[in-house]
């Protein structure tokens, strides 16, 4: 099935998607969580800024629950900053934090890894092994590489090459990639992936919400008559998507439901 993802870090709410049951939506990334010291020394997690556990996030907490019902629930580690740095200077009680938030907060049924600082691919293969021993084999794992390091057998902004990574045991443990095609939103690109020895079924093509949605629509029908049945869509982010933008920003994802189902859209918007 396509996947059809908000990435969410900006948290204005979720309440249109709530009104539809979330009948347009496969998941929801719930980003980002980063890792740091307090100035006594101790080591914190925190989602976005904040302590995921503050009365701040009850409401967020609340609708992301509700959400689960309906659609799969990932929290994304990482993307600017740090974090994995940080996780990896001191991992077991870093990773203690993680694994507390996760059981914890029993929405949460799949993680994201976004690597934009760089690390040894060794550390990253021992999280992924981690991850599975302590949730168990249906517990998700997606990473969200830019393009350039799925079409190219070259470091990319993690430091270490993919198709190494995905070519090793830890590889077969990745459900999908959110690919980062931010500059580069194109059938071509997707071609580019697919020649390089990854499955369609797990690539997902990400948009970010600045980009020509009608251009990428256009794109999208390209993939979907060149390529039956691959990953599906993402967006960063959820708060801004377009067409609607923040009024309507759940209009996004039914226009993507509504191509992938039925493999075009004609109507400008």
């Amino acid at each position: 099935m396509n996947k059809i993802i908000y990435y969410y870090q900006t948290f204005t709410g979720l309440d249109y998607l709530e009104q539809n049951n979330y009948k347009n939506v496969t998941h929801i990334n719930l980003s980002s969580v980063h890792f740091g010291k307090n100035n006594d020394g101790s080591n914190y997690i925190h989602l976005n800024n904040d302590d995921p556990y503050c009365k701040n996030f009850d409401k967020l907490w609340e609708q992301i629950t509700n959400a689960s019902k309906y659609c799969k629930i990932y929290l994304m580690v990482g993307g600017a900053g740090t974090a994995y740095q940080q996780l990896f200077s001191d991992f077991e009680n870093y990773y203690k934090l993680l694994h507390d938030l996760i059981k914890n907060k029993s929405c949460i049924t799949g993680i994201d890894l976004d690597i934009e600082e760089a690390v040894q691919l060794e550390n990253i293969q021992m999280l992924i092994r981690r991850i599975k021993q302590d949730f168990g084999e249906n517990f998700e794992i997606s990473m969200a590489p830019v393009a350039s390091s799925l079409t190219s057998d070259t470091p990319g902004m993690g430091g270490f090459i993919y198709k190494d990574l995905y070519n090793s045991d830890e590889g077969k443990m990745i459900n999908h990639f959110n690919v980062q095609a931010y500059y580069d939103y194109s059938c071509s690109t997707f071609d580019s992936i697919i020649k390089n020895g990854y499955s369609k079924e797990q690539i997902v093509m990400g948009m970010i919400s600045s980009q020509d949605v009608n251009n990428n629509i256009n794109e999208i029908e390209k993939i979907i008559a060149k390529y039956d049945n691959f990953g599906g869509v993402f967006n960063w982010e959820y708060f801004d998507s377009p067409p609607g933008e923040p009024s309507r920003p759940d209009v996004w994802s039914e226009i993507m439901n509504y191509l992938l189902k039925y493999k075009k859209y004609s109507n400008d918007i």
